[in-house]
């Protein structure tokens, strides 16, 4: 999480669709012939009606769905998730009016929407044709490579491989946050690793928040063996800035982030401080207004302090190298930590090769859009 500020902070409004659970084939033909009847029949129950409209939808789908393997000898295809996929026919067909939505138990977010995972997931992809299929995670301060677990799954699936890293002090990395002095200690897991890189490999980077200053700084280093660089809600500096300069250029400073932010001073109240660590009861507003609630816990259990060194420093980049990268930036415009305007500015004075936006996602699209954001970035690894 950088030092960065918002105009105002928003609330979610969580809209839920009604789900229709499966019923078992026994269960359909002992109850079917009762609950058809009594919902005909009785006119006194009519303050029940809707639960028995939604009983009768799945008996219908049910039996339908028993027919159509009758007559075709063979089961609907399915994706990877459970949920019953619409059967064939027409637009009028009545079996396409009758399963409207998914019958899956559980409750789809409106943050996570329900998109076909042919289009994600599976998508066709020539890895022979690509520069290179190998992506390189870099997670944004206090978090660590915990953080993308989704993005490793869907990425995996798609046959891409995949290194996310912990920077030092975050995640599992035991080094202490407080004893960081630079952004090349910070960095030094992610440049370690790019040095072993075989000669002629090649790597997409992809950094979140301060992680695009460690890219960054790798792109500076290595711009042989980084094919694109992807900034994802993150700091995508000029030379001379630092995290901390750009974060500034913003007047108007998020109150709600100020109160979140707690000093460590490891080295005496009477130095500078070492490290920044967030208020926990206050992440979700902040950085997690349209993460699932699960993901929450997850970040609020997992987060570490960021060190301050870091932040500070001013990048040296020069054109031959870092500027020899093709960037990307994907936006996050319901951004609380880092809001679109001050995005906006970072590509306004460091124009990328193309610019993308996921529409709905918070500071941390990773949970809260990892779908989209996993389409986005198979959609750059494809960019000749």
């Amino acid at each position: 999480m950088g030092i960065c500020f918002s105009r105002k902070l928003t609330r979610s409004r969580r809209i839920y669709s009604k789900r229709v659970t499966n019923q078992s084939t026994a269960s359909i033909s002992r109850n079917s012939v009762n609950r058809w009847s009594r919902v005909r029949s009785s006119s006194a129950k009519k303050e029940n009606s809707d639960n028995d409209v939604i009983h009768e939808q799945a008996i219908a789908a049910a039996i339908l769905f028993q027919q159509h393997l009758q007559q075709n000898g063979d089961a609907l295809s399915f994706g990877r998730s459970i949920s019953l996929r619409q059967p064939p026919g027409g637009a009028n067909s009545q079996c396409q009016q009758i399963i409207r939505r998914s019958s899956s138990n559980r409750r789809r977010s409106f943050i996570d929407p329900a998109i076909p995972p042919q289009q994600l997931v599976n998508q066709e992809v020539k890895h022979e044709e690509l520069e290179t299929s190998h992506i390189v995670l870099v997670h944004g301060g206090g978090f660590g490579a915990w953080c993308w677990y989704k993005t490793i799954a869907l990425l995996q699936e798609c046959k891409f491989k995949v290194t996310a890293i912990d920077s030092s002090g975050s995640g599992i990395d035991m080094f202490d946050a407080n004893a960081i002095k630079s952004l090349s200690q910070y960095a030094k897991p992610l440049t370690d690793f790019l040095k072993k890189l075989a000669d002629g490999e090649k790597v997409i980077l992809v950094g979140h928040d301060i992680g695009g200053a460690c890219i960054s700084y790798a792109m500076e280093l290595f711009p042989v063996k980084v094919a694109k660089a992807v900034f994802i809600a993150a700091s995508m500096l000029k030379t001379g800035q630092s995290t901390l300069d750009m974060f500034s250029l913003k007047e108007n400073t998020n109150g709600l982030m100020r109160q979140a932010q707690r000093f460590l001073y490891a080295n005496g109240n009477n130095k500078p401080p070492t490290a920044i660590d967030l208020e926990k009861s206050l992440l979700k507003d902040l950085l997690f207004n349209q993460t699932p609630a699960k993901d929450v816990a997850l970040a609020c259990t997992s987060m570490r302090p960021i060190p301050f060194s870091p932040v500070l420093e001013k990048l040296s980049l020069s054109d031959s190298n870092y500027g020899s990268v093709r960037r990307f930036y994907i936006e996050t415009p319901d951004d609380n930590a880092i809001p679109i305007t001050l995005q906006q500015t970072m590509i306004n004075q460091s124009p990328p090769d193309k610019v993308f936006r996921l529409k709905g996602a918070d500071h941390c699209p990773f949970f809260s859009k990892p779908q989209a954001l996993h389409k986005l970035l198979v959609e750059i690894a494809k960019i000749k």
